[in-house]
């Protein structure tokens, strides 16, 4: 028998609440870095608490492709053979694996997490679909470890609110952009209540652009045809 939408929407609530209650990285799961203090707010929002690595598996529950669509996400990041692609904030490489098929053999796709933990498990999986165009990359909160001038595409799924050093991590990563590089920047829409997702982990379209714009990038796409998420796309702020 189907299970009523609300019922499945309370779980998702559920879920998302025990995640928000898990710790950050600590230094024992994260790469000690000399970094400025930790960030709560930037620009008016407060900054959401890294999910924990424990919470891998809801990163790929079943009903993920339902709810969110990632099919027509990837669909239009347009990832071609050959790119040089970043999955920022990576966790245990649910897009990862999708854009190493998609970039090919002649691609790479950098996986960069915070948590080794969750590299590993990204690791598992990549040992057992034979995929060796990965590189993965232990970033610190404030420095994801990136060459410069490399990056056709930074795709960040939900992860920039969780940010706890905003500037750094944007100066760094528009470092890592090619020319004609771009950020595809993903995140659930605080605008709409019918959401399933916790306030603290959702950010409106009017908040991102508070907060990209300013650190050197410009709105150049969006696509509103996602379920649940905002899709929008940056290129480097000419100087």
């Amino acid at each position: 028998m189907t299970e009523p939408r609300f019922y499945r929407w309370n779980v998702l609530f559920l879920l998302l609440g025990s995640l928000a209650a898990w710790p950050r990285a600590t230094p024992a799961q994260a790469v000690a870095a000399e970094a400025p203090p930790a960030a709560t707010h930037y620009k008016g929002r407060e900054i959401a608490t890294t999910m924990h690595f424990h919470g891998a598996p809801w990163l790929v529950r079943e009903s993920r492709e339902r709810e969110e669509d990632c099919k027509t996400l990837l669909r239009e990041l347009d990832v071609r053979p050959g790119q040089v692609v970043c999955d920022m904030g990576c966790g245990n490489g649910f897009y990862t694996i999708e854009l190493a098929r998609r970039v090919g053999p002649t691609g790479k796709v950098y996986a960069v997490d915070i948590q080794p933990e969750m590299l590993e498990l990204l690791k598992q999986r990549t040992r057992q679909l034979k995929l060796r165009n990965i590189v993965a990359v232990v970033g610190s909160p404030d420095n994801p470890r990136l060459p410069g001038e490399t990056f056709d595409l930074v795709l960040l799924v939900d992860v920039y609110h969780e940010f706890s050093h905003p500037e750094e991590m944007l100066r760094a990563i528009r470092r890592s952009l090619k020319p004609s590089g771009r950020i595809a920047l993903v995140e659930f829409r605080a605008e709409d209540p019918a959401v399933p997702i916790k306030p603290l982990h959702k950010m409106s379209k009017a908040q991102i652009l508070k907060e990209l714009p300013p650190n050197g990038f410009e709105l150049v796409e969006q696509f509103d045809g996602l379920p649940w998420q905002h899709l929008m796309y940056f290129n480097k702020k000419e100087e």
